[in-house]
């Protein structure tokens, strides 16, 4: 049975007096880096000892440097195919074991870890994982005792049965987008012009469990659209070192003509997203940042469609593009008036829920409830 929890926003900040405990993050995706910065600051901060451990996958080292994070970084990416996956993953869990024995955490915390989740049940310590996508192929022994979703997230969709559920406000990328400050000179750095029209592109994550072939030509349609446009500059951002010498070979053209940019170094994701005029992305992350900043944003992704994603979509917020004529006819290239973000000094519930579950959990292994 599933037990759903709604999480009031911590309103006190309460600061550890007692005894110190330990709480393990693994970040083992590139945008765990940025989600769980402010976590890892907050709960430091309030006196908790932290163990972060990160994978050598797509650009997550190249953003612990880029955002100051130090982790222990452990095992990397095994490709697409399902049993190399599985080895890998399984690899890197007996590394994780023999290095988290040690460490002796009282909680684990990630955002999806395989590695921290057969870790974590290894050892008999406490897991909390939480996710914005509710499809995601899971492994039924591998149930955390609590998975945290955003509210927006139906219940009828969870699908972790035995664990207890709990639920915060807004969306994942509301625990970091708010303390976004814009650096107006990345284009100059770029050498993309004023006048251009910029837009970013992000393509799907094609060695993906979720990944569905159909993106990948909607990826196509728009590259071959907007790079015809000789008063637009696409910005695109490949994933993995392997997706990038695929596309400069696919579109060198394009390149060379200065009608696609690939950056050659790691830049704050956000600055990218602040300076274009719109987002194109098959991925959930990028399409919900650029929604949580206000930008135009299109989604190419063609697996299924999350309730966070839907709701975004509902609310204006994220168009959906599901065939090449929906990439010529949907897509609205505007030039966005750029405006200096207001940063708001109201505190931030969605950060605050979060860390009031790790809290609670860490304290008294049961996150406290509303209701």
């Amino acid at each position: 049975m599933v037990t759903t929890e709604a999480i009031a926003p911590t309103a006190v900040k309460i600061v550890r007096s007692g005894p110190q405990r330990k709480i393990w993050i693994d970040l083992d995706n590139s945008p765990h880096v940025p989600f769980f910065r402010p976590i890892i600051e907050e709960l430091r901060q309030r006196g908790y000892e932290l163990l972060v451990t990160a994978r050598d996958a797509y650009q997550v080292k190249d953003l612990l440097e880029f955002y100051g994070v130090e982790a222990t970084v452990i095992g990397g990416h095994h490709g697409k195919h399902k049993i190399l996956k599985a080895v890998g993953t399984i690899g890197r869990a007996l590394k994780l074991i023999a290095l988290v024995r040690r460490e002796r955490p009282d909680l684990a915390v990630c955002h999806g870890s395989r590695g921290l989740l057969i870790t974590s049940k290894a050892l008999g310590i406490p897991a909390l994982a939480l996710t914005d996508y509710e499809f995601t192929a899971g492994i039924p022994w591998l149930r955390p005792e609590w998975v945290m979703v955003p509210s927006v997230v139906p219940d009828d969709r969870l699908g972790f049965e035995g664990a207890r559920i709990a639920k915060y406000p807004g969306i994942k990328e509301d625990v970091y987008v708010p303390s976004f400050r814009p650096e107006p000179g990345l284009r100059k750095r770029l050498g993309i012009s004023q006048d251009s029209m910029m837009i970013l592109v992000r393509p799907p994550a094609s060695e993906a469990h979720y990944h569905n072939p159909e993106s990948e030509g909607l990826l196509d349609e728009t590259l071959k659209r907007f790079s015809a446009d000789k008063d637009t500059t696409i910005v695109l951002l490949p994933r993995n070192k392997k997706q990038e010498v695929e596309l400069r070979g696919a579109w060198s053209a394009e390149i060379e003509a200065g009608r696609i940019v690939i950056p050659g170094h790691v830049e704050d994701g956000l600055n990218f997203i602040w300076n274009a005029d719109l987002v194109i992305s098959g991925g959930g992350t990028m399409n919900r940042e650029a929604a949580a900043m206000g930008v135009p944003v299109y989604s190419i992704f063609r697996g299924k469609i999350g309730g966070v994603d839907r709701f975004l979509a509902d609310q204006g917020r994220l168009v959906m593009v599901e065939s090449v004529e929906d990439v010529r006819t949907k897509i609205k290239p505007v030039f966005r008036e750029k405006l200096n973000r207001r940063m708001e000094n109201e505190g931030n519930p969605t950060l605050d829920a979060i860390i009031g579950t790790i809290v609670s959990m860490v304290e008294s292994k049961s996150p406290p409830s509303n209701g």
